[in-house]
């Protein structure tokens, strides 16, 4: 009778603990959300390099990168590895990063009709462009196309579309080489143009003032050779 018993005292304790171990664990997942982003910004994080070293080893969607500091504008992205994405500027018509000595001021802001923005990011799984234009772009543009400086093609998209107050531009004997969506010059506020590429699992993102149309073709060279100064020589 005594072990029964004492068996029997023993199951609540059991019941218990059991119980407590099951509030820990349920109580440890909700805080884990909460706590997750404190861990992060309190683990040690990789020291951005300086603006003037070398070029930098950076892997984006699987996809190889050389990339000079100097052009990249968020510090916390100036570090070698895997990124999602990282944000550059280069000087025209030079391609060459700015120089980080010379800070931008109130004053003397930077002159946005010199600078090409690339943005290279890991790629969201839409349509690469040349495919956009065969079967999305259609179903917004309207009207027929008209010409464009130096043989490129114009089309206008509708009102009330995502691309309403864009232009569709591009060279119609290459379109995967120059494809453009620009907006066009307002007032004070001039216009831009964007170019998309995919290059493996990666998309490239380059940025532009609409007004270098004029010399559309040393633009579509400027890019070609920027792109290829960023990739890793082979073998």
């Amino acid at each position: 009778m005594t072990d029964f018993a004492e068996t029997i005292g023993r199951k609540p304790a059991r019941r218990s603990l059991g119980s407590r171990l099951i509030g820990l664990a349920l109580g440890g997942a909700v805080l884990a959300p909460a706590t997750a982003p404190i861990a992060y910004m309190l683990w040690p994080q990789p020291k951005p390099v300086s603006a003037d070293a070398p070029s930098l080893p950076i892997t984006i969607g699987g996809v190889p990168f050389n990339v000079p500091p100097a052009a990249i504008r968020v510090p916390m992205q100036r570090r070698p590895g895997a990124q999602s994405r990282i944000d550059l500027v280069f000087l025209w018509p030079s391609l060459t990063p700015p120089d980080p000595a010379l800070k931008p001021t109130p004053a003397a802001p930077p002159n946005i009709g010199e600078r090409l923005f690339v943005t290279i990011a890991g790629s969201d799984g839409t349509l690469p462009p040349l495919q956009r234009l065969k079967v999305i772009y259609p179903r917004y543009t309207e009207g027929v196309p008209v010409g464009g400086p130096d043989g490129l093609e114009v089309r206008h998209f509708r009102a009330s579309t995502p691309y309403q107050g864009e232009e569709l531009i591009h060279d119609p004997s290459a379109p995967e080489r120059f494809l453009l969506r620009c907006t066009r010059n307002i007032a004070a506020t001039p216009g831009m143009c964007l170019h998309e590429r995919r290059l493996g699992t990666a998309d490239i993102t380059v940025r532009f003032p609409r007004d270098w149309l004029a010399d559309w073709r040393a633009v579509a060279s400027g890019i070609d050779r920027l792109i290829a100064s960023m990739r890793p020589a082979s073998g």
